[in-house]
């Protein structure tokens, strides 16, 4: 797989040994000198960071959205196709200057410091989800709480304080964020599966059953179901093969179903993955209520 695929199907940012092994050694080498990726405080990245800290400075701006979130160091589900800047409301930006840029203009009173380069973690976070498609700002979200930039009660604080353009988008965001989740993949994955009614799904919550323990990617406890991101360029070799395989098995004699996607299906696939979901949801029919034993044998 080559580097830039494999970091962009990471979210943009990854360890270095993460990237290594889905690529090699000899491939990262190569895209660093060709500047297709740039170092970063958490290994690699894809240059879109900087591409945006350049705009904002060309625009005496600030960086934002997906922009801000590549700056501040979140994966994200896929990169900008060019930079975000917001400007203060009444300037005047040329056409021409603007040119291979989303710009957007705030209130000069919205933004507490106009002198720094990127808006702040809670800003951007709530611009991406009163902006962005849902699961764009899911995937988003989910990466600022889990590398505790921010706090879930900030954010829902910040949502409710919006005037009505895009509250409640923005309130919908912040309400199903969840820092459990382990990578943008499976908060796509999340953000398929909280369109399908009669599901509800958990990222990554146990479950155990005597010495048998696993944490699949999404579980719904009630109907029994697990929801499962393959990405088969980070867990090709045979070893992961026959653990997956031994924990598909575990879970299906424990009269769990298991659904699982690819990558290319979750992000491009949307409607196929819902359809499989929502027959999922009518094999098992209603809801129903967990009972004692279940809760004591399934619990985390």
């Amino acid at each position: 797989m080559h580097v830039v695929e494999a970091l962009a199907r990471l979210g943009g940012v990854a360890p270095s040994r993460l990237l290594v092994s889905a690529t090699s050694r000899k491939r990262v080498r190569t895209a660093l000198k060709n500047s297709e990726i740039v170092r970063a405080e958490q290994g690699y990245a894809l240059p879109t960071a900087d591409d945006g800290k350049v705009a904002a400075v060309r625009l005496s701006g600030l960086a934002s959205h997906q922009s801000a979130a590549a700056i501040h160091g979140w994966e994200m589900k896929s990169q900008p196709d060019r930079p975000s800047v917001i400007v203060p409301r009444g300037r005047n930006v040329a056409p021409e200057r603007r040119a291979g840029t989303d710009v957007r203009w705030r209130p000069r009173d919205s933004i507490e410091n106009w002198n720094d380069l990127v808006t702040d973690e809670i800003q951007t976070v709530i611009d991406c989800a009163r902006d962005l498609p849902f699961d764009e700002a899911l995937a988003i979200a989910d990466s600022a709480l889990r590398r505790h930039a921010v706090h879930a009660d900030d954010l829902e604080r910040a949502a409710r304080r919006l005037a009505t353009r895009g509250r409640g988008r923005a309130i919908r965001v912040v309400t199903h964020a969840d820092g459990r989740a382990a990578n943008p993949f499976e908060s796509v994955l999340r953000a398929v599966a909280l369109g399908v009614d009669g599901i509800a799904v958990e990222p990554q919550r146990w479950i155990s059953d005597g010495s048998f323990r696993v944490r699949p990617d999404l579980v719904d406890p009630e109907l029994r179901i697990v929801l499962e991101a393959d990405s088969f360029g980070f867990h090709a070799d045979r070893a992961s093969l026959r653990r997956d395989c031994r924990r598909y098995v575990a879970l299906a004699l424990r009269d769990w179903l298991v659904l699982r996607f690819s990558w290319e299906d979750v992000m491009f696939d949307p409607d196929y993955v819902a359809e499989c979901i929502a027959w999922a949801v009518r094999r098992h029919g209603p809801r129903r209520r967990t009972t004692r034993a279940d809760r004591a044998r399934y619990a985390a």
